[in-house]
């Protein structure tokens, strides 16, 4: 998609208007944290895993709480930080653009101002949505402008507790190992965070090169003059069925289990601060019942995606087809549905993901400590309107008033208080505050102020001694004259 022409100079105003506003408000602020030494080097007191819109705002945030010494890690190349450049494959946000998003408050940092001194007020007016693409040099601009400490191509390999209370992150740089220690770590890991891609089992039982979840990098290409089959009715199926069919595919079949199209975003409908400040304070049976509303509904895919699809004569749509059974036959696969038998090439299945700690080999020390809602909660009938038990709210996890993990067994693993869970699994304890544009900021500054109380009160001897300490006189002594009471 061709960009409107740029106002020369326009971006260079815009930066000079943030410097300026961040001076203003003394952001970054004083560093508070007393540096701390292990092993002979400095100990990082926040370590974010995720560079994406998340792990940025949260460094922002850091640094606006005067918490400078942390560093972002992202195992992604440069520019290319979570899904918007890999499998993010629709045309537009779904999210209306005026949304601040992770701005941190600051009108300056918004997209709005950077799209406006980029194209211009009138560009800005003519916008409809967000293209998927700007969105993503919109989150470069903001890394660079802020100076977030991002290290690429870096991943989370392990993690492990010291006697010390220390964390050591044992890390992947450039394919070399590498141990960071931390006091706090934060993953930042988006909508996958504590899993990865669901892929209904009569699918993973086929051949690996037979299908795709819409997740992986699909070579469309490859995928000319052939039949695909695409499993689910969310934005990722319609977004995948329309690249494959823009890719060329002779024939594309959406299969959606459900008899009818989810037509309505519930979240989205009620979204205000008060579901945004409101939802952690919840009784758990209530926030239980809003998930429950929100899933039995399911989130609709955009009508432009679904237009995107349904404009192509040679795509279908199939509802009240569930998938039960798929056979490998040499050139292709044959699936056996609720309405009858189809012969495809290829499926991809945009069946959105789980939360299964298993497919995070990088957190096996602390996945059997970590204490689900099922661990904890049991809901009541009125809690589940829809008679359903989600797997997804059974397998959240139970998090703390800032987002850090709590123990399955009190005492088995004290120090997994220091790992916070900033990613969309959080959504039942918090609410939407931690993975999608609306929200980002308050949830960023929620996480951080809990994190800057943890490190306050930990190092509270030595904030307590440096008060002791403290003697820079405000006044040398030559302000005034002591003299005698009048006489009587």
């Amino acid at each position: 998609m061709s960009h409107p022409q740029e106002i020369p100079g326009g971006l260079d105003r815009l930066n000079e208007r943030v410097r300026q506003d961040l001076q203003w408000l003394e952001i970054p602020t004083r560093p508070w944290v007393p540096p701390r030494m292990a092993d002979g080097r400095r100990v990082v007191d926040v370590a974010v895993v995720g560079a994406g819109m998340a792990g940025l705002t949260v460094s922002a945030s850091l640094r606006r709480c005067g918490i400078d010494n942390h560093i972002v890690l992202d195992r992604a190349p440069a520019g290319h930080e979570g899904p918007w450049t890999t499998y993010a494959r629709m045309e537009t946000l779904r999210s209306p653009k005026s949304l601040s998003g992770p701005c941190m408050g600051l009108a300056s940092l918004t997209f709005r101002a950077w799209y406006e001194h980029r194209f211009g007020p009138e560009r800005w007016e003519a916008l409809d949505r967000i293209p998927t693409g700007l969105w993503m040099e919109y989150l470069v601009w903001l890394r660079t402008v802020l100076a977030i400490p991002v290290r690429n191509e870096t991943a989370l390999d392990g993690i492990a507790f010291r006697e010390d209370g220390l964390l050591a992150l044992r890390l992947l740089s450039g394919g070399r190992p590498e141990t960071v220690l931390c006091r706090r770590l934060v993953l930042a890991t988006g909508r996958d965070g504590l899993g990865g891609p669901f892929v209904p089992p009569v699918v993973a039982a086929l051949p690996r090169h037979a299908w795709a979840h819409s997740a992986d990098r699909i070579d469309f290409a490859a995928l000319r003059g052939r039949n695909v089959a695409v499993i689910g009715a969310g934005a990722s199926a319609m977004d995948n069925a329309a690249t494959a069919l823009e890719s060329g595919a002779r024939r594309v079949d959406i299969l959606l289990r459900r008899r009818a199209m989810p037509r309505v975003n519930k979240f989205t409908g009620i979204g205000s601060m008060g579901v945004v400040l409101g939802f952690r304070g919840l009784p758990d049976g209530w926030k239980w019942r809003f998930m429950d509303c929100v899933l039995d509904a399911q989130t609709p895919p955009p009508r432009a995606s679904v237009l995107r699809v349904s404009r192509w004569p040679n795509a279908f749509f199939h509802l009240g087809c569930g998938v039960e059974s798929a056979t490998f036959l040499g050139d292709g696969v044959r699936l056996e549905t609720s309405r009858g038998r189809l012969d495809t090439h290829h499926v991809i299945a945009a069946t959105g993901f789980s939360a299964d700690l298993s497919q995070r080999p990088e957190l096996a020390v602390i996945a059997p400590h970590i204490r689900l809602w099922k661990d904890r909660f049991a809901p009541a009938a009125e809690d589940m309107p829809s008679g359903i038990r989600y797997a997804e709210l059974d397998h959240s996890p139970d998090l703390g008033k800032g987002f850090e993990f709590i123990e399955k067994i009190p005492g088995a693993c004290p120090f997994l208080r220091f790992v916070h869970c900033f990613c969309y699994p959080a959504t039942l304890s918090h609410g939407k505050v931690s993975g999608d544009i609306p929200a980002i900021s308050d949830g960023a500054e929620r996480l951080v102020r809990h994190i800057a109380e943890s490190l306050f009160v930990a190092d509270r001897a030595l904030h307590y001694a440096g008060l002791v300490a403290f003697d820079d006189p405000e006044l040398t002594g030559d302000e005034w004259t002591d003299t005698p009471l009048p006489a009587p």
